[in-house]
């Protein structure tokens, strides 16, 4: 007779071995995942140790079934047929059965003695899968990239001082104030507005598939003076530019319109110049504004822009043709007045920009943004008609053939 202390150790032995073969009948092969596969309805077939698998596809080897024994690690096998067979190695069980064929049917059989876990993908094969829904390896997505974020990287963003651009901006306000001098407005205009229409249909497709080689051109003729944030889903400040001109050209006669573009190319770049310079000296900026207005700008940058305009606005209305004598005074004023209105434009409009939402009501709308370069332009014009009118001028006035000579 055994002691009752043998009884009670014999069914605490078999207790634990009961826990510990329901734990492992319950766990996941190592590495299985827990939730579903990304885009791809998987099913996943458990096959525990003693049981048949009833019925193995057609198009997989009945070779890739293996038994696995119980405990150990995982291994996951990949086979033809998009089948993976996660093993076991190792654990209590050193042998296990081979599998068994049907002669008849081709069909394995085996009776395992714990997981065996095949994941089949119903929608496709893997040696089915085209390219295109193949995930992209790091290499690959860089090779693809836009080439308009290939050349933003190059570029310099608007904090840089980047004096190509200035002096590129500056070549262009003088170009167009000789082309508004010259051609009679009836031409002049029209010219411009076409212009401004073709370089808002570039806008507007560059970015878009197919016209790249937009961006291409673009990069190869105006190069390191583009900004970073102008191939990088913006536009550029040509279409401001030239809508700039064209407005001012069509409101205001003549000789305003050529004073007006006149600032723009040397109160703009200018300003940005002294403010740049001088954004150390804390009490000069101009942080959140008012309202926006004049945001990150400086009032030494301001100053700077309209006094640099002086010499220039002076040479071109000493050389006018009033009718009638003129002080010097008067004219230093107005050269001053003038210059002070462009920098005075320059500096109301924000950094950064006020741009359009891109979308308004779920319509997606163009990146359109409050721009210094059809600000000041149309400002300046303005401000130039007002000043002559102020010391009793005509706002038709005569300038020089050759303005400055």
């Amino acid at each position: 007779m055994q002691p009752p202390y043998l009884k009670c150790a014999i069914l605490l032995v078999l207790l634990l071995q009961t826990s510990v073969e329901s734990r492992t009948w319950h766990r996941r092969p190592f590495g299985h995942p827990s939730i579903q596969p990304r885009q791809s309805s998987l099913e996943y077939l458990r096959v525990r140790g003693g049981d048949e698998i009833p019925k193995v596809p057609d198009d997989v080897s009945p070779r890739i079934i293996h038994p696995v024994s119980r405990g150990g690690s995982t291994k996951a096998e990949k086979y033809p047929g998009g089948v993976t067979v996660y093993t076991t190695v190792g654990g209590t069980s050193a042998t296990t059965p081979e599998p068994k064929t049907d002669i008849d049917t081709g069909i394995a059989k085996t009776s395992a003695s714990d997981i065996v876990v095949k994941t089949i993908d119903t929608e496709i094969a893997e040696t089915e899968i085209t390219p295109e829904r193949k995930q992209l390896t790091k290499k690959e997505k860089k090779k693809q990239q836009k080439r308009h974020k290939q050349i933003a990287k190059k570029l310099k963003n608007r904090n840089a001082t980047n004096l190509r651009r200035k002096v590129l901006h500056a070549c262009f306000g003088f170009f167009f104030a000789g082309l508004n001098h010259f051609i009679p407005k009836a031409k002049f205009v029209p010219g411009m507005a076409a212009l401004t229409t073709s370089c808002l249909t570039m806008e507007l497709l560059r970015y878009r598939k197919g016209f790249g080689w937009m961006n291409e051109v673009l990069h190869m003729i105006l190069g390191s003076s583009l900004r970073k944030h102008e191939m990088d889903g913006k536009f550029t400040g040509s279409f401001y530019y030239f809508l700039g001109v064209t407005v001012t050209a069509a409101l205001y006669p003549t000789s305003c319109a050529t004073l007006g573009i006149c600032q723009l190319a040397i109160a703009d770049p200018t300003a940005s110049y002294f403010g740049r310079q001088t954004r150390h000296v804390y009490w000069s900026r101009i942080e959140n504004g008012l309202g926006g207005f004049g945001r990150n700008k400086g009032i030494l940058g301001f100053l700077g822009g309209g006094i640099a305009c002086v010499p220039m606005n002076y040479r071109l209305l000493s050389l006018a043709r009033f009718g009638h004598s003129v002080t010097r005074t008067n004219l230093l004023a107005a050269s001053l007045a003038l210059g002070l209105a462009g920098a005075f434009a320059d500096l109301a409009v924000p950094t950064p920009t006020l741009t359009l939402p891109k979308r308004i009501r779920g319509v997606s709308v163009p990146p359109f943004h409050v721009d210094d370069n059809l600000v000041v332009p149309v400002f300046a014009g303005y401000a130039c008609k007002k000043i002559f009118e102020a010391f009793q001028w005509s706002v038709d006035l005569d300038l020089a053939k050759f303005l400055v000579i």
